[in-house]
């Protein structure tokens, strides 16, 4: 498992069960910590770590998540494991338009990374359905409760999306929203 921010993430679900918290689903919360235990998983938590995991040979499953592979640890072992077709990629979660994850969804045959250009003959499967993004209706009631901000901006998702929540914040909320432009500067106090 090599994500600096997916091991974090766990580590204060780990504290949560341990804890006990009372936000947890009761069952969750029987069940103990082993629950969420890595173990087979090594977790590289040190760039060491993170570059011996390109040294494996053999089979392995490697964990690693960065922003629809846009940056991050995730880069080093694309680069690796893309131009050879004994290798599967899985693109979980959403994947937006303009990134390198959608680009191998999208079945492009090579990638630029590090300024080069990497063949892609790896097999790449994309599982969308684990996006761990909130849906509009989500967002929407979550936002509910909170007091109006004097302004919004919505600066993540596909242009469409935005706008059309843009629109809902507008409609059922009564807030100010904006969608920026690419470039745009807004001044926030």
């Amino acid at each position: 498992m090599d994500s600096p921010m997916a091991l974090a993430a766990l580590r204060v679900y780990q504290e949560a069960l341990a804890q006990r918290a009372p936000e947890l689903r009761p069952e969750v919360r029987e069940s103990g910590t082993s629950l969420l235990d890595p173990a087979p998983f090594t977790a590289a938590r040190t760039v060491a770590e993170s570059v011996a995991i390109n040294q494996v040979d053999g089979p392995a499953v490697i964990v690693s998540s960065s922003g629809m592979a846009t940056g991050g640890r995730v880069l080093h072992h694309l680069r690796r494991l893309l131009p050879s077709s004994r290798n599967a990629v899985v693109i979980v979660g959403f994947a937006a338009r303009g990134t390198r994850a959608r680009d191998l969804v999208d079945g492009v045959r090579a990638v630029k990374m590090f300024g080069e250009y990497v063949a892609v003959r790896a097999e790449v499967v994309d599982v969308p359905g684990f996006s761990a993004h909130a849906d509009a209706d989500e967002a929407v009631a979550w936002l509910r409760d909170a007091p109006p901000p004097h302004a919004t901006y919505l600066v993540h998702g596909e242009p469409g999306a935005a706008e059309t929540l843009r629109n809902r914040l507008d409609d059922e909320l009564g807030w100010t929203a904006a969608v920026p432009r690419s470039g745009e500067r807004v001044l926030v106090r």
